[in-house]
């Protein structure tokens, strides 16, 4: 029987949680639950009460939140002053909050042009293994020195310590977008397109497929008389057609959302190059329930699939987001400077381990 969840509501309380079990997990608002899926021995803490935007200066373009803040709040923060997160987080409709979106290292469509997560955080407040609250890189954009603790916590699945504050820059929202839909025949056909509009002048913000679907879905954004421009001269090169603003709002939503994936089945996420798209989509349509969303150009791959699918024989490392397989899947390296870190800042072991 697991122990009851712990609720801390200020970083000095996450502090004094850490310390309060030789083996601890922080969990967000489960939207990745296999992340934080460990033995019962482990205290649960959970960050529902470190929440709300601790300071944000629209003017400086960066904001500073507690980990526990829904991603959909700080949206609504940010569209206020004409602003947002480029990377487009992934699962703010589901509830997914700030310091999970880190932990995961998930990042949406707009990756393929402005940068992932990574490229975002400027500083966080972290509780390490011995249970001490640290302050990590800084509040404003140019504030780097020596090793980027920050960056390095991005995708580390909480194994390091709990996050209590993040900071991030942000970017003006654009003043309109557009979606194109490509016709692709086929897989090799998707791929020529992924690698022509993905080294082309036009500054597409977000190139992704579907698998299983003749297209490929590109999107731009900027003044609206620019991108009637521009929207007419890649349709002059491949064939396809504009989306009305609201069909795209949807295609979006549904690709950060997940909404193409079955809620009940396994979902894991697969690093790519695009030459291996056409492979991954062969594989992805061989899986019971296979089906699969192609993003970043061709540089990612998320993979759903039903009972009985065995997604860890995949040849591409991944990690599983949701269902009941291994955390880690295809061919792993732990880089060992990850494991002099997770001895630096966790040398009791009382975080999860790496492959755990």
């Amino acid at each position: 029987m697991s122990a009851a969840l712990i609720t801390p509501a200020t970083p000095e309380q996450l502090a004094d949680a850490v310390r309060s079990a030789p083996r601890v997990v922080v969990v967000g608002a489960g939207t990745k639950p296999r992340l934080a899926q460990v033995a019962d021995t482990f205290a649960r803490i959970s960050t529902a009460k470190l929440r709300g935007i601790v300071e944000y200066e629209p003017s400086e373009f960066t904001f500073t939140a507690l980990a526990g803040t829904p991603l959909r709040e700080i949206a609504a923060a940010l569209a206020d002053k004409g602003q947002y997160l480029p990377f487009e987080p992934m699962l703010a409709g589901a509830g997914a909050t700030l310091g999970g979106t880190v932990a995961a290292g998930l990042s949406g469509p707009g990756r393929f042009r402005f940068g992932g997560l990574r490229d975002f955080i400027l500083g966080v407040r972290f509780v390490d293994g011995e249970g001490r609250l640290l302050r990590l890189g800084g509040k404003v954009v140019k504030n780097a020195a020596g090793f980027d603790v920050p960056k390095f916590l991005v995708g580390g699945l909480g194994r390091f310590g709990g996050l209590a504050e993040i900071t991030f820059k942000v970017f003006p929202r654009p003043t309109a977008l557009r979606t194109l839909r490509i016709d692709a025949a086929d897989d090799a056909a998707k791929l020529r397109i992924l690698t022509a509009a993905g080294g082309a002048r036009w500054e597409l913000d977000a190139l992704d497929t579907v698998v299983g679907q003749p297209a490929v879905l590109a999107r731009i954004g900027g003044p609206p008389a620019a991108l009637d421009a521009l929207c007419a001269e890649i349709l002059g090169r491949f064939p396809g057609r504009a989306l009305a603003d609201d069909a795209a709002a949807e295609v979006w939503r549904g690709a950060t959302e997940f909404a193409w994936a079955p809620a009940a089945g396994a979902l894991a996420k697969f690093a790519l190059t695009p030459a291996q798209t056409p492979e991954f989509s062969a594989w992805v349509r061989s899986l019971p329930g296979g089906c699969g969303w192609i993003g970043a150009g061709g540089n990612v791959g998320y993979a759903s699939a039903g009972a009985g699918a065995n997604l860890s024989a995949a040849p591409w490392p991944g990690v599983t987001l949701r269902g009941h397989g291994p955390l880690w899947l295809g061919p792993q390296r732990t880089p060992a400077i990850a494991g002099a870190v997770k001895h630096a800042l966790d040398p009791q072991g009382r975080f999860p381990a790496l492959n755990d």
